[in-house]
């Protein structure tokens, strides 16, 4: 990172929950909205921020339950209010038309919410962010609904009973992260794990997201609903994959065919966080994209 000012932190409120976002200035330029995946916070783009700062007027926001946006009083993080906390944000702060770049789980919300609001997007970048790979012929139909409210029951349940991990130093915590991703270099993982915990009263240290983030909802969009949301993108859209990601590509599962103007792009030697894995390579892909 260099030594330039980092972004202005400001709250916006969704469904009473106070929200956090960092604003990186340049607010004369057109607006560009920096969405991280699950598990995640804001800061994750601290180094694609620097870059394009000079450029755009940068809104990186904390999802409900990250960083340092309130958590969920009844663990409510379904799809849904993911989406309408981004609606609330773009439209309280007029930020649209926007162009927005956005990995894994923020992917998957910025896709809808380009889909429910064609108008208001002008490009859109996701980072793995189309989720699970469809059922091949053959495989085993989805599990029926009472199987999935069981197993959401069952998972709130043990949930419930998760205490926040504590660790004894920064130093344990930045191992944890750095086991998590081997591609991220010590300054990375410094950073991205500073940004990434509270220290608790005992002075240990716990990772600010909410344990309930980790539950998924047993109800959702319909694969078909999905579908015709990704249909109804219009702005031209890019759909970044690691080489070495678990991620299934959708140039080859067949999912392009969904919209109407995606590309592809596969990065060499990059995992799932491809913006950090490969910075230069994904930045240079923005540039001809933007």
């Amino acid at each position: 990172m260099n030594d330039s000012p980092g972004p202005t932190s400001r709250i916006w409120f969704s469904q009473r929950l106070r929200l956090h976002y960092v604003d990186w200035g340049n607010a004369e330029a057109p607006p560009l909205l920096l969405l991280h995946g699950g598990r995640d916070h804001c800061r994750a783009w601290d180094w694609v921020a620097e870059r394009l700062r000079g450029q755009w007027h940068i809104v990186a926001p904390d999802l409900r339950g990250h960083g340092d946006s309130a958590w969920s009083p009844d663990g409510n993080y379904a799809m849904a209010a993911y989406l309408y906390d981004l609606a609330q944000l773009v439209h309280q702060q007029k930020l649209a038309p926007l162009r927005i770049i956005a990995h894994s789980l923020g992917g998957n919300v910025a896709l809808r919410y380009a889909g429910l609001y064609p108008d208001a997007v002008t490009k859109l970048v996701s980072i793995e962010g189309i989720g699970r790979r469809p059922r091949a012929p053959g495989q085993p139909a989805a599990p029926g609904v009472e199987e999935r409210l069981h197993a959401w029951i069952d998972g709130q349940r043990a949930l419930a009973g998760r205490l926040p991990r504590r660790y004894a130093s920064i130093e344990e915590a930045l191992a944890r992260m750095q086991a998590e991703n081997r591609h991220l270099s010590p300054e990375q993982a410094r950073h991205l794990t500073q940004h990434g915990v509270n220290q608790n009263e005992d002075g240990s240290f716990s990772w600010k997201f909410d344990n309930y983030v980790r539950a998924e909802p047993p109800g959702d969009l319909t694969d078909a609903e999905i579908e015709r949301l990704w249909s109804r993108i219009a702005c031209p859209t890019l759909l970044v994959y690691g080489r070495e990601s678990w991620a299934s590509n959708p140039a080859q599962d067949g999912r392009t065919r969904h919209f109407r103007t995606a590309r592809v792009v596969s990065v060499e030697r990059a995992g799932h966080w491809v913006h950090h894995d490969r910075l230069d390579a994904f930045l240079a892909e923005l540039a001809a994209f933007l």
